[in-house]
């Protein structure tokens, strides 16, 4: 298993954040993989909705399931998902409110590779540091929409 961790402080409300990342159809303003997202089996997100989402990777396309298995507004989401080959990833959103409007935003991605401790060796070797590179992209792109001043609720 593989894991990505990256957090980020970002000058908006809890809520605004929340709201954004919980936000399906907002995806591809941030998440750098992301393609497309269909099938979302209703909003507002609850535990036990679904989705399926196509994500990129070194130019290659692929399908992933996803169950909201884990959610208290505003703080916490948990996605289990199940991709291409029999892998599976666990998704994990922390959100703390920090005062003044700003907010720290932790993600944390687990990736279990098909075929067990070899699947993963593989694994670290075709994706290399790609999947840490993107983590922290997306949530660069995060902190930017949320900043910037054509997003700002007044």
């Amino acid at each position: 298993m593989s894991t990505v961790e990256a957090t980020t402080r970002i000058d908006a409300p809890i809520d605004r954040v929340w709201e954004t990342v919980m936000d399906p159809g907002r995806l591809k303003d941030w998440v750098t993989i992301h393609r497309d997202v269909r099938d979302v089996s209703s909003q507002p997100l609850t535990q036990g909705s679904t989705m399926e989402q196509v994500l990129c990777l070194r130019g290659v396309n692929f399908h992933v399931h996803w169950q909201l298995v884990d959610v208290t507004a505003p703080n916490r989401a948990q996605w289990e998902g199940r991709g291409p080959a029999h892998s599976h990833a666990t998704i994990r959103y922390e959100l703390q409110d920090q005062g003044n409007d700003t907010t720290t935003f932790k993600y944390t991605n687990e990736f279990r590779a098909p075929g067990g401790l070899l699947g993963n060796v593989a694994s670290r070797v075709i994706v290399g540091g790609v999947s840490e590179r993107e983590a922290h992209s997306s949530l660069a792109r995060l902190k930017a929409l949320l900043e910037t001043a054509d997003n700002v609720v007044q």
